[in-house]
């Protein structure tokens, strides 16, 4: 995938006092003296830590590279800016969902807080923003909440299984925190990947972006069977613009919804504590159904507000009703959409 596997993915921060830095005679001063960026980035870009991650979800891999089985998303977000270290502490919250091969849909709560230490650099087209961890003060804290299948929940909450499960979570979101993180920042949108790229090194993407449109996200997604996907939210903010979504899909056919942030907040929570799944709570904007081949572009026009693009792959939401496939038990049937958002002009 492109953009993001990781927590800190949030922090798709930084269009950062880049309004200042983007001038061409500011680039070398700048990228020659650290201390004038720490300045920068502490007095103009800290305070946007926040604002920037609660607009967001991290979606979660098992491996790094590889495709989409989850997402957190950030409800709860505060910093700290340490002159003297030269670090932000970024102490964070919020609630999510994963597939596991034993469970199905678990739903869970995470917190952590953590110090990074923040830099970045200017170049011809771009703005690299690196985050290197230097202590993590709190957590990964993590606890299970909704499990969809009922003998994996009794053995979650009653068994050393449910060590197991929350011994998962909090190695997969540790390795995350770890591992640091480069986000490209340009006028065509921004890239997230865990470690350490230079320029003019770019993210890979299953999608060439689009001209003079700004990518909201980039990646693969794995939607097994029985199982619903929440992409975004994406943030339309100007009524002249609309949601620009291309979509590639292998395996069996899937619906799209849309909907606003809102109605798909709680409809996700409820998932997330283990209500079963079921159509929204209420009408989506507009869907269809997605079918396997050939690349699908499709114009979302709404108003300013930020909204979710929801993929299921099964019977419980949309008119798809594919038949009965004992593959599906064992984590077959997988509907594999690769998509690139992006926003952009109407016309």
């Amino acid at each position: 995938m492109a953009r993001s596997a990781s927590v800190p993915q949030f922090l798709v921060i930084v269009s950062l006092a880049l309004s200042l830095t983007s001038c061409g005679w500011l680039k070398g001063p700048v990228n020659a003296s650290p201390a004038l960026r720490w300045w920068l980035f502490s007095n103009f870009g800290a305070q946007r830590l926040c604002p920037e991650m609660m607009k967001r979800s991290a979606p979660l891999r098992m491996v790094q590279g590889g495709n989409t089985v989850g997402r957190f998303f950030p409800d709860s977000c505060s910093t700290q800016v340490n002159d003297a270290a030269q670090t932000v502490t970024l102490n964070f919250g919020g609630t999510g969902y994963a597939w596991t091969p034993v469970a199905g849909r678990v739903g869970f709560s995470a917190g952590a807080t953590v110090d990074y230490r923040m830099d970045f650099y200017l170049a011809e087209e771009a703005v690299y923003i690196y985050a290197v961890t230097a202590r993590v003060q709190r957590g990964p804290e993590f606890q299970v909440g909704g499990i969809e299948y009922p003998v994996a929940n009794f053995a979650a909450h009653n068994s050393p299984a449910g060590y197991l499960f929350n011994t998962f979570g909090s190695q997969l979101m540790q390795s995350q925190l770890a591992a640091g993180f480069t986000v490209i920042h340009g006028d065509d949108g921004d890239e997230f990947t865990l470690g350490r790229l230079s320029p003019p090194q770019r993210v890979p993407s299953p999608f060439v972006r689009g001209e003079e449109r700004f990518q909201l996200a980039n990646e693969t997604t794995e939607i097994r069977a029985g199982q619903i996907d929440f992409l975004g939210p994406f943030e339309v903010v100007d009524a002249s613009a609309a949601l620009f979504l291309r979509t590639r899909l292998s395996g069996p056919s899937a619906d799209v919804l849309v909907v606003s942030r809102s109605v798909g907040d709680v409809w996700r929570k409820g998932l997330e504590m283990g209500q079963p799944l079921a159509p929204p709570p209420s009408p989506p904007i507009s869907a269809w159904v997605l079918t396997p081949g050939n690349e699908r572009q499709d114009t979302i026009r709404v108003g300013p507000g930020q909204y979710y693009v929801v993929i299921e792959n099964g019977n419980r939401v949309g008119t798809v009703n594919p038949p009965w496939s004992p593959l599906g038990v064992i984590g077959g049937n997988v509907a594999t959409v690769s998509y690139i958002a992006e926003l952009g002009d109407v016309d």
